[in-house]
């Protein structure tokens, strides 16, 4: 008599479960946004540009931003050599512009999610406890907003110490409110539904119905903000820097048009030393703006964003 052995079935577990539902929301996700083609556009311009940037070392070499051993004489035109033409000090542009990358898509992405971690913070908390609490952190949020959010960077990064720490904070602490409103209106919706009064009637803690509850409703809005407030965040470093404000020892977008306009490019008809960053700057700010809009609009399709 023969028996036949068939594969043990394992029940799986909890984790195992909850990893399989993650993957599934991932892939509906991507099934979604692949249906947006300007955020499939933007989405390939920002690959390139990271490409870029990781493989800078690679493609220019990490002593791109040394003058003493520069290639090309100051303010030469673009030629096959230099397919950028020389800034001020020689150095090829085509690598200032690629090496700028790094710094700039670091200080955008920092920025980003220092502001959006502020502002989660604040809207959870005031939506979850209300009260005068809510009162006093909301009326200190308005503060924030009515105020120029450049004008207080430039404040902070002027008292500061000039680095990209500086930068980072200085933005990262000036950009949140829009966030914290959003989240709170968020923590507002979901604090009325049944689950949450369920979870307070079984014992659970106020830690316990953010952590639990609260923030996992939130994480989307989330999500879609901290990818359009990157495209903010580059456009305030490419100031900063612009306006001789951010770190000199460091090659940035921001800082390469503030060389131009210190060599005076513009009066002297030197627009290859102005175009590539300035166009580096908008193609990475239109792309991460580009996918905000297409994330916003599959993880809230009532929004009705045009593709």
């Amino acid at each position: 008599m023969t028996t036949e052995k068939t594969p043990r079935v394992r029940d799986a577990g909890p984790r195992a479960m909850a990893w399989q539902r993650r993957r599934a929301s991932a892939a509906r996700f991507w099934r979604q946004y692949r249906t947006h083609r300007a955020g499939l556009f933007g989405l390939g311009v920002l690959t390139l540009f990271v490409l870029l940037a990781l493989t800078a070392p690679l493609l220019v070499g990490s002593d791109v931003a040394d003058v003493t051993d520069a290639p090309g004489a100051p303010l030469e035109d673009p030629s096959a050599e230099l397919p950028f033409g020389a800034d001020r000090f020689g150095r090829d542009l085509f690598g200032l512009v690629i090496w700028g990358a790094r710094v700039s898509l670091l200080v955008g992405l920092l920025a980003a999610v220092l502001s959006v971690l502020i502002g989660t913070v604040i809207g959870v908390t005031s939506g979850h406890f209300g009260g005068w609490f809510a009162t006093v952190i909301m009326r200190i949020t308005d503060w924030f907003l009515v105020m120029p959010t450049l004008v207080l960077a430039i404040a902070l990064a002027t008292v500061m110490s000039r680095s990209l720490l500086t930068i980072v904070v200085a933005i990262g602490v000036t950009t949140w409110p829009t966030t914290a409103r959003l989240v709170r209106a968020q923590t507002l919706a979901v604090e009325t539904r049944p689950y949450i009064e369920r979870a307070r009637a079984l014992g659970g803690g106020h830690w316990h119905v953010m952590s639990r509850h609260v923030l996992p409703n939130v994480m989307p809005l989330v999500l879609a903000q901290t990818t359009l407030i990157i495209s903010s965040a580059i456009l305030a470093e490419a100031t900063l820097a612009f306006l001789g404000l951010g770190d000199p020892t460091v090659v940035s977008w921001g800082g390469l048009l503030q060389d131009a306009r210190e060599a005076g490019a513009i009066s002297a008809g030197h627009w290859w030393y102005l175009v590539p960053p300035g166009i580096a700057i908008a193609m990475v700010a239109l792309a991460f703006t580009l996918c905000g809009r297409a994330v916003e609009s599959v993880l809230n399709p009532r929004l009705g964003v045009s593709r």
